[in-house]
């Protein structure tokens, strides 16, 4: 079974920024998400970008340790890098890898601490 568009679908609705790249630090996928949240960087425009080049030195230097980190070991998967105390969110990085296990990028993901305030099953009508 051909698992990309269900992987693709979940992303896509994925409430939070997920912004994804190759080793070469290049922006190959931004969930809609994300496309919304950076649009006054350029949005969707930052797709084929290089990431660096949108972070200041000290960011660039630690995306390259992260990175390396993640190479290091097929057990470094997962980083937090950050607390947005305005928007009340953590924000990650966490490793991209094949089915051997190989490292072939990363993705920045970002998650929210605030409680839902829609109703639960909301749209969905009780028989």
């Amino acid at each position: 079974m051909e698992l990309y568009p269900y992987f693709r679908s979940m992303a896509d609705e994925d409430l939070c920024a997920i912004v994804m790249c190759n080793l070469k630090h290049e922006i190959i996928y931004m969930n809609p998400s994300a496309k919304a949240h950076y649009v006054k960087w350029g949005g969707e425009a930052l797709l084929g970008k290089n990431l660096l080049k949108c972070h200041n030195q000290t960011s660039v230097r630690m995306i390259e340790k992260v990175v390396a980190w993640f190479a290091e070991s097929g057990d470094h998967n997962r980083i937090y890098t950050s607390y947005n105390e305005k928007e009340n969110k953590d924000v990650y990085m966490v490793a991209l890898r094949d089915e051997t296990g190989t490292l072939i990028g990363y993705y920045e993901k970002h998650e929210y601490r605030n409680r839902e305030t829609v109703p639960f099953y909301i749209g969905i009508e009780e028989e």
